[in-house]
């Protein structure tokens, strides 16, 4: 296939439809419990993932894919006719990903790739990508491609509220969240990650404050677009959606499950939302 083709990480969190519908290409990451070691989305599903997390001693560990595993993808799609390659990965900050994907594109020699650190997570890459993959369906070149990931990645807002700062705080990624952490048999932490980085935004006292709170940022915004409710095996995501449901339907809004790599940092019954703004 002719063009430019898109690569992504399986952090992006987006469907099986989605992926195949345009063509993206996604290398995933690895999970860990304890001694057992699965590949994300292949081996491990997202409700999977869920189930396995609750009944485990061993809170999930994420690694990184190896540059191999890219170097893999990225010859397959130039053999298969591809004109240039864009990946858009994680965030920089949160994971290696991104510098197994330059390795293996520096490796590969007069292959046109390009690398976007997406500077986001779960739907907010997600939707970086979809916008990206139906520029290149669409005729898009390279350069244009790269342009409007690019002009996405300040714009895109990525909020969530914790129900346990447990995996958070293992897995390291606590980041700008730490003061957080001293007090979090009390509250239902709210972090922002819209800078690529894991940040304290809120400290809610009850599951409906935090909720409230996750509303309260989307509705703040004049400017929503593409906004997506994600969550960690949430039973009252429902509750979620009727706090939104003054502006926006249920109709325009992405609901979808929180996969094993950002989970594993997140943790059970994690809520985000995802979307992009001009304000």
């Amino acid at each position: 296939m002719s063009g430019v083709r898109i690569v992504t990480d399986s952090s992006c969190d987006l469907s099986d439809e989605e992926v195949a519908e345009l063509g993206i290409e996604i290398v995933p990451l690895s999970i860990r419990f304890g001694g057992e070691e699965f590949t994300d989305r292949t081996e491990l599903s997202a409700s999977e993932f869920y189930r396995r997390m609750a009944a485990s001693d061993h809170l999930p560990e994420t690694a990184a894919p190896a540059p191999g595993a890219f170097d893999t993808v990225f010859r397959r799609l130039f053999d298969d006719g591809a004109d240039a390659v864009v990946a858009i990965h994680l965030s920089e900050a949160l994971s290696a990903t991104i510098q197994s994907s330059r390795t293996a594109a520096a490796a590969i020699d007069g292959g046109d790739i390009r690398t976007v650190d997406s500077r986001s997570i779960t739907a907010g890459l997600g939707t970086q990508v979809l916008h990206a993959a139906r520029a290149a369906r669409d005729g898009a070149s390279a350069d244009e491609v790269v342009s409007i990931t690019e002009a996405l990645v300040p714009r895109t807002r990525v909020l969530g509220v914790l129900d346990t700062l447990d995996n958070l705080k293992k897995g390291g990624r606590v980041g700008g969240a730490q003061a957080l952490v001293g007090s979090m048999l009390s509250i239902k932490p709210a972090i922002d990650i819209s800078t690529g980085e894991v940040k304290e935004a809120g400290k809610p006292r009850t599951r409906k404050k935090a909720l409230q709170w996750l509303a309260d940022q989307v509705l703040a915004h004049d400017t929503v677009d593409d906004l997506a409710i994600m969550h960690g095996d949430a039973t009252d995501v429902d509750a979620m959606l009727d706090l939104l449901a003054p502006r926006f339907s249920r109709s325009d809004i992405r609901v979808g499950l929180i996969g094993a790599v950002i989970g594993a940092h997140g943790g059970p019954r994690v809520v985000g939302a995802c979307f992009l703004t001009d304000d």
